[in-house]
């Protein structure tokens, strides 16, 4: 039987039950209508009128749950599904609903894939123009800068070397810059020394950043290691940013067949602050390998982020 039917049929038994009871009920009504037949006819109004309200509550219960999951269902944290319940159109619409979940979320696994596939290839071509061409050319300059100063009287000389200490900065800066874009020690060395590199280039001035890598972490494919490093990355940099925190920690261990990354901070905490882009790009990355990220308060003040990996 479909809802509308359902509905149909709850009204029409309730008006069916009324009508019984007026034919068959000692009840008769007047001209003018005598007090006590108005308030038998409003009693019996008010009980039809509790009847359809609980049984169609009943009825569309589901429906209900139904309203609330579309209202807050997000598809960066999948698994979200409504059991199967009530009977024949709504079953129905509820299997439909967890069907286009299920395909809506191997759709933006699969797009975003593609989409962080181009996207790391495009860092590692940003990331070689760098290195090689605006890098050779610094370097050039530096070297002319040099042969330059030698030749020059004493008060053009320091000006020169001051030249060439801005400009050697700005070569460390771009090489910076390419390391982040493309870590070539996470593929020459592996995981862990691009993440003992990572803590090192953020414990700067006012933050302190400590880690703890496990010596038995199980061998870990290109994808998920590139994963791990992109979300460690990206968490220190929103807490080096946003948290307003002194101590940091990063944590890589093993969690049985798996892995499981932790950062941690003494900032301000997520609070009620939606979240940003960094946190939807850590999601969509974690996406991509099947692992499980969570964002929460820490144990001890600040912010608890957690990726979980699974083999």
């Amino acid at each position: 039987m479909t809802l509308f039917w359902r509905i149909f049929s709850l009204n029409a038994a309730v008006l069916a039950v009324a009508t019984v009871g007026l034919l068959l009920g000692p009840v008769t009504v007047s001209t003018p209508v005598v007090l006590t037949e108005a308030v038998v006819l409003i009693g019996g109004l008010a009980a039809m009128l509790v009847a359809n309200a609980v049984l169609l509550r009943i009825g569309l219960a589901p429906l209900a749950r139904l309203t609330r999951t579309m209202t807050t269902i997000d598809l960066l944290k999948p698994g979200t599904r409504l059991p199967v319940t009530g009977r024949a159109g709504i079953a129905a619409l509820i299997r439909a609903f967890n069907a286009m979940l299920d395909r809506l979320e191997t759709e933006r696994a699969t797009s975003a894939a593609r989409a962080l596939s181009a996207q790391e290839a495009e860092r590692k071509r940003v990331a070689q123009e760098l290195h090689d061409e605006i890098g050779q050319t610094l370097t050039a300059v530096l070297l002319e800068l040099k042969r330059v100063a030698d030749q020059s009287p004493p008060p053009v000389r320091d000006q020169l070397r001051q030249v060439q200490e801005t400009t050697r900065n700005s070569l460390d800066e771009i090489r910076r810059i390419a390391r982040r874009l493309r870590p070539g020690v996470l593929e020459e060395l592996g995981l862990t020394s691009a993440l003992r590199a990572l803590t090192t280039e953020f414990s700067t001035a006012g933050l302190a950043v400590q880690r703890q890598i496990g010596p038995d972490l199980p061998t870990l494919s290109e994808d998920v290691e590139l994963v791990l490093y992109r979300v460690a990355q990206e968490g220190l940099t929103n807490v080096a940013r946003h948290a307003d925190a002194r101590h940091a920690a990063l944590i890589l261990r093993r969690e049985g067949d798996g892995v499981e990354l932790r950062i941690r901070d003494d900032g301000r905490g997520v609070g009620t602050a939606s979240e940003g882009a960094g946190i939807h790009g850590m999601r969509e990355r974690a996406l991509l390998i099947g692992a499980a990220l969570t964002v929460a308060p820490g144990p001890e003040g600040g912010t608890d982020v957690s990726l979980r990996v699974t083999r």
